[in-house]
């Protein structure tokens, strides 16, 4: 009896351990089949709602948008309803290469606030060519300042660059490049973020989502109407160390409103 109740027990693991070896090696399969998205082939934009199946990269108010001025809606508020309170040292914690962009993370501590809101800074990244467009016009390069509130909700502040005169700043980024794919450095630098920002700030405003998956929708986008100027070495610069294009095309409107903001 003991023998009969030994040799059953031994069978009863041996098929326990072989499902769950199984089931392991399913997921593992997944995992690497699982085609991750990216800016180029059957991996692009144009899929991305087919390879990341929980994400929002097929719904009605995605990011970036063609921006129109002649279509856009002039606010009346008397007050600025976007306050931006960084330090003048803003403290730089790491830069990543993630395969996708060159990633600033930044230690918490500076926000924004947008119509009474309180968002966080995050992160800093670029895109290459601008992700939005004005007019129809792709700028050489848009950067993104991410924001995010105690509720998960995000702003996302996007400024323009066109080519011309060196920016101090940007030699400051860079001189943290080249960094290899996947890698990161640490920095633990300050910096004053406030020299990136365009003289006029005026901007447009408009809900959106994260222009990249799982593109998560209501998001708080405020686009500066006026580029920053960096050099065509600092543009080449950031180029070599992202993929080519790293940049989402127009999404359909549907229906949405563009605001522009302008101040004294």
């Amino acid at each position: 009896m003991k023998k009969v109740l030994f040799t059953f027990v031994t069978i009863a693991l041996f098929s326990i351990t072989s499902c769950t070896s199984k089931k392991e090696q399913k997921e593992a399969h997944k995992k690497e089949t699982h085609p991750h998205w990216t800016y180029q082939g059957e991996t692009s934009p144009e899929h991305w709602a087919e390879i990341e199946k929980n994400s929002d990269c097929d719904g009605k108010s995605q990011s970036p948008i063609n921006i129109i001025d002649i279509h856009v809606k002039p606010t009346q508020q008397k007050e600025n309803p976007l306050n931006i309170l960084y330090s003048p040292k803003t403290e730089l914690n790491q830069v990543i290469n993630n395969g996708h962009s060159i990633q600033f993370n930044f230690e918490a501590g500076d926000s924004i606030q947008y119509h009474g809101d309180t968002y966080h800074l995050m992160q800093i990244h670029f895109h290459e060519s601008s992700e939005h467009t004005i007019n129809g016009i792709r700028y050489p390069l848009e950067i993104h300042l991410v924001h995010k509130n105690k509720t998960n909700e995000y702003t996302v502040m996007g400024i323009l660059a066109q080519e011309g005169e060196e920016s101090q700043l940007f030699e400051f980024f860079e001189s943290f490049l080249p960094i290899a794919e996947n890698k990161t450095k640490e920095i633990h630098q300050s910096l004053d973020l406030a020299t990136l920002f365009p003289q006029n700030t005026d901007f447009y405003s408009y809900g959106g989502s994260l222009t990249t998956p799982p593109c998560t929708e209501s998001v708080n986008w405020v686009i500066f109407k006026n580029p920053i100027i960096v050099s065509v070495e600092e543009v080449l610069k950031l180029k070599n160390n992202m993929p080519k294009n790293n940049y989402r095309n127009e999404q359909p409107l549907n229906g949405r409103v563009v605001s522009l903001n302008i101040h004294d």
